[in-house]
């Protein structure tokens, strides 16, 4: 990735409920989604830590966004009780959470 790439709208993905599941199962690469609310603080602070980790990781793993209030039903499948949470796939099964505002080495470890 060159230094200095800013981000492109295809590095953040945005899913909801009619997309969810069919995005998951068809990747080729893990996938780290962050589930949050636009009403949410924490998930404020997450969101330009997502989305540079969208940037440094294209093409090793896809970053998705949803928010809880316009895809219910894919956070409650996935067990979202609160936001912000991130959940960490691989081959469209669930192998990691972090619930809470973290720290980009630590989502980065979550999909490595």
């Amino acid at each position: 990735m060159p230094k200095g790439r800013r981000l492109n709208m295809s590095d953040l993905i945005h899913l909801n409920d009619q997309n969810f599941e069919e995005f998951l199962k068809n990747s080729d690469v893990p996938v780290l989604v962050d589930f949050s609310a636009s009403w949410c603080g924490p998930c404020k602070m997450l969101t330009p830590i997502v989305e540079s980790l969208a940037t440094e990781l294209v093409g090793k793993a896809k970053v998705c966004k949803v928010d809880v209030d316009d895809a219910p039903l894919s956070a409650q499948k996935m067990g979202v009780r609160g936001v912000p949470t991130v959940i960490a796939f691989k081959s469209g099964e669930k192998t990691g959470t972090v619930v809470g505002l973290t720290s980009k080495d630590k989502l980065r470890a979550l999909v490595e």
